[in-house]
Formats: C-alpha cells, structure tokens, sequence
C-alpha cells in the first residue's frame, strides 16, 4: 500500500536518487547529499516543534509502499523568510495617444516579491510507474495543512519547472536571464536558492519587461509546465490553485496561487471518529490522514460516498495510518480527475 509520510534520515539513500533522476533540476530537491540531509533534518526538526504561528519551518513528505519511495513533496512554512521571494508578474501596460490614435494594451512582466511571506508548496518528484499516484503525494500536504493550520500563512502557492529541454535549455531564461547575468540556467536554478537570494534584483531586471520584445520561443514557453510537471500542475487546479498571476523568473515556468480557504481540501475535508474496524467496499475515492505531525500518514481509497462521523476502517488502512479504535482521521472525496466533489 502507497503512504504519505515525512521523510527521515534513513531516506537519504532513495531521495539522493530520485534527485539524480533525468528531469528538470529542482533546486527544492537539490542532487547534493549534504542539502537532502539538511532538508530531511529541517522538517524533523520542524514537526516535533510545538508550532503557534508560522516562520522557518519545512516539512518534507515521500510516498513509500514496503520500504521503497517513489515520490517526494514539500511545504515550506514561509517562503523568502531572510530575503524576498521573486517571480515575474504578469500586467498589461497601456500606451496611449490621442494625437496619434494609438491605444495599445501591452503584455509586461514585473519583478515581484509580492509572495514573500506566503506558503510554499514545493519538491515534487515522483517515478513514472507510480503517475497514477500524483495526486495523493500532492495533495496529502493540503490535508496536512488543514489538520495543522496554525503552521501556515492564509496564503499558497507553487512555482512547477517550465520548459527546458533534456540538457537544461530554457528558451525564456536564453531571452531573457541569460542577458543579464551571462550564467547558464541549470547553474543558475541552483544557486538561486529557491528564487530568495539577493543577487536575483541586483542581476535582473527592474522595468517592466515587454513581452512581445521576447523571442517567439520565449514567448510560447510561458506559464507552460514542463512535462514532469503535468500531473502536479493539474493537481494544484483541481484544488482552486489560479495559474495566471505570476510566472518563474528563469524558466517562465507557472507559479499558481491561492488562498487556504480557497482549497478544496481545505474546505472539503473533514474528521471522523474510527468507531469499529471492518472491512468495506467503497465507491468513492478518498484521501484519508491521521491527525499527527511527526507520524502524519496519508493515504488514497475507496469509502462509501457518504461517510458520517463514526465510520468504519478496514483493518489494514487503520494499521497503515498508524491508528486505532475511537481515533480521528481526516478524510475528502474525490471524482476521476483528481478534484473534490
């Protein structure tokens, strides 16, 4: 059975390898032991706190079945905590000229760090044999927040890769980034640590970007998710995520928003009591978690498509939940594409 869980130190082995994976870099699961295991330290460190407010904390999530993980996803509490967190912000710039008859309204992108302070939905990774599960890596860290929301701000987004080709050649980042800081972009994504370092507003651009001054190239890639990045970019639109607002400042790659009680999951979810153990078929499928932080557990199943509060749990699940008799579990529905009834 696939489980959502935090990651712990015993991991590090399989997530230095699924970092190593052919794929967009994710500077968010970085190929370099030292940072996966100041990750996986981080978010320990992060879930045994008792937490009143959000700040610095991260969590890290893999999905596992019989000891081998297939997937990876994070929360970051609050991005851009030290320094602002950039993205591009998609305006229109009107140009006007009543002498000449000229009205145009022109596509501009922005530096912004409007996100600053906002949390972050980030590090999704997951194998291609396990693509049916997309949703429940992605979406377990909703429930998550919703069974913990004093972690998180009222705000959330998620900047997925953009386009780029197998050695890492963005269209956007050679029209545009390449022009101001001369670096090539895998080197880049790297460094940039997570779109919050400074030397991003000392290096790029301050005015407004005009849009069709870019290469076509530039142009078609943008807010276009990479490949890989196709299954969490229709998870995070099946929660309500808005993908217009911003894109990435290197690969112009979508940077989605939403509000927490704009979710699906958020809103959507509910606790129930486990009042006796029994095995059920179910026609609906669910996304189901414990009430833990340290030893949250998430899973995907079929219940019956009305629950009430005491409900029933087969064996099975209530022993991969990690729970027992008279314990609560968080539960939503879920139709064939992934989004909540």
């Amino acid at each position: 059975m696939l489980i959502v869980r935090p990651g712990k130190l015993s991991d590090l082995d399989q997530l230095e390898r699924m970092a190593r994976s052919k794929g967009p870099i994710l500077h968010s699961l970085p190929p370099d032991r030292a940072r996966l295991q100041e990750l996986i330290l981080r978010s320990i460190d992060s879930l045994q706190n008792e937490i009143d407010y959000p700040g610095e904390e991260s969590y890290l999530f893999v999905l596992e079945e019989n000891g081998v993980l297939y997937g990876s996803a994070s929360i970051v509490a609050l991005a851009g905590q030290h320094e602002p967190f950039y993205a591009f912000r998609n305006e229109v710039v009107v140009h006007a000229s009543r002498e000449l008859q000229v009205n145009h309204r022109i596509h501009a992108l922005v530096m912004s760090h409007e996100l600053t302070s906002c949390t972050r939905l980030t590090g999704f990774y997951i194998e291609p044999e396990k693509a049916a599960y997309a949703d429940l890596l992605s979406r377990a860290r909703l429930l998550f927040i919703a069974q913990h929301r004093q972690r998180f701000s009222k705000d959330i987004f998620s900047v997925l890769p953009g386009i780029a080709d197998a050695d890492g050649h963005s269209p956007f980042w050679e029209s545009v980034g390449r022009k101001f800081t001369r670096r090539d972009f895998a080197e880049m994504e790297i460094e940039s640590g997570g779109r919050s370092r400074g030397f991003i507003a000392e290096v790029m651009p301050v005015d407004p970007l005009y849009v069709p001054l870019l290469s076509e190239d530039a142009q078609r890639v943008m807010g276009e998710p990479h490949a890989s990045a196709r299954l969490p970019y229709q998870c995070h639109l099946d929660e309500g995520f808005e993908p217009d607002r911003f894109i990435d400042i290197f690969d112009a790659g979508p940077v989605l928003t939403a509000t927490l009680d704009a979710c699906y999951s958020l809103r959507h979810s509910a606790l129930h009591r486990i009042a006796y153990e029994s095995d059920i078929h179910g026609t609906a499928s669910y996304l189901v978690c414990n009430t833990s932080s340290s030893e949250f557990r998430c899973i995907k199943t079929h219940l019956p498509k009305q629950l009430s509060h005491d409900m029933a749990l087969p064996p099975a699940l209530a022993s991969a939940l990690e729970v027992d008799l008279g314990s609560e579990v968080r539960c939503v529905k879920l139709n064939h594409s992934g989004a909540v009834l």
